[in-house]
């Protein structure tokens, strides 16, 4: 496995989640959700388009340089505090608005931040959002107009926002990872098999070294099928991951009808989650099956590797037979490839 897969602290988000499909969640999260959403990477800096952003923040608290600089600031720290806990953190924010932030984790790695807020548990503050003002250098009379436009927010219901941007995020990155494990194995597949067609000229070529080129084809034969069955192990990770995703879809469906009229943005959520959970799991089925026919392919030309260690009279023959299960593996495992290479 390769060193950047190894060393998780080198991955960015951009290796493990589609970056478009990211936004597409994030602008569908906020719309339905009333609240204002960004990902940023581990140094606060955005890595998706700001979703439902507020006039107060967009045309007011990032109007200055020390508003920006104040904002990318408030999105590490908070970032930070979620990663201590590794669960969503919810904080008051330097302007004074409610956000929170959920980690977006790779085997217990944090590789990023997905935010949200930009909303109020209670009524705006004037004399609060003045001395903000000042400090921001804006007009003080049109912050504080501009605050009264801030969505109010139950603590609860925060909260549930916070949970669910934290689930999907979580299980995005997982399945990604899986993913960039799958396509990092494909790659050793096809440098193994370099090897094997190496060694299969040198048995074409010549008859005295057959007995030393037939072990060393073996032994490659037998690190290709060792990669195969980690392979399936991964699959097996992402199989459970898209199972416990589903159920996790169904449950915020449940809890969205019995919420009724409150629950409708849930509902919007919750279809994500279970099309996600779905696309997961049919990728993984796809890449079992192209597996399986890897292994079956395998088991044949060790089949016919030991033929032509019986008889070299058979050896040209064998050889060619041989070839062509390389070939039908090597082809299977550029199909493999192709699908780790598309990111969720």
């Amino acid at each position: 496995m390769s060193n950047n897969v190894e060393n998780i602290s080198n991955i960015r988000l951009e290796d493990v989640i589609d970056i478009q499909v990211l936004q597409k969640f994030q602008d569908n999260f906020a719309d339905s959700m009333d609240i204002a959403s960004v990902t940023v990477d581990m140094n606060g800096q955005p890595v998706t388009k700001p979703s439902s952003y507020s006039s107060f923040c967009i045309d007011y608290t990032q109007s200055t340089k020390v508003g920006c600089d104040r904002c990318a600031l408030s999105h590490k720290k908070g970032g930070e505090e979620a990663a201590k806990t590794k669960k969503p953190y919810i904080y008051k924010c330097h302007a004074g608005l409610i956000d929170f932030a959920a980690p977006i984790m790779v085997e217990g790695v944090q590789i990023g931040t997905i935010l949200g807020g930009q909303v109020l548990k209670h009524k705006p503050e004037a004399d609060e959002f003045r001395e903000v003002a000042k400090e921001l250098g804006v007009d003080e009379e049109k912050y504080i107009e501009a605050s009264h436009e801030i969505v109010i927010k139950k603590e609860k219901n925060i909260n549930a926002a916070a949970e669910v941007l934290y689930i999907v995020a979580n299980s995005l990155s997982q399945i990604g990872y899986q993913n960039l494990k799958v396509k990092d194995m494909t790659n050793n597949l096809v440098d193994s098999f370099s090897q094997i067609s190496s060694t299969m000229e040198e048995l074409a070529a010549t008859s005295i070294s057959i007995s030393n080129n037939q072990e060393s084809l073996n032994e490659e034969i037998i690190s290709v099928k060792n990669i195969s069955e980690k392979i399936n192990e991964i699959l097996n990770s992402i199989k459970r991951i898209a199972d416990q995703t589903k159920m996790l879809g169904l449950n915020a469906s449940i809890e969205a009808a019995r919420a009724g009229e409150v629950g409708k943005g849930f509902s919007v959520v919750a279809t994500e989650i279970r099309n996600l959970s779905e696309h997961s799991k049919e990728t993984a089925m796809q890449i079992v099956k192209l597996t399986s026919e890897i292994q079956s392919s395998l088991q044949n030309t060790l089949g016919l590797s030991d033929q032509t260690m019986e008889s070299t009279e058979q050896q040209s023959a064998a050889i060619q037979q041989t070839t062509a299960s390389i070939e039908e593996i090597l082809a299977l495992t550029n199909e493999l490839n192709e699908m780790a290479n598309h990111k969720l």
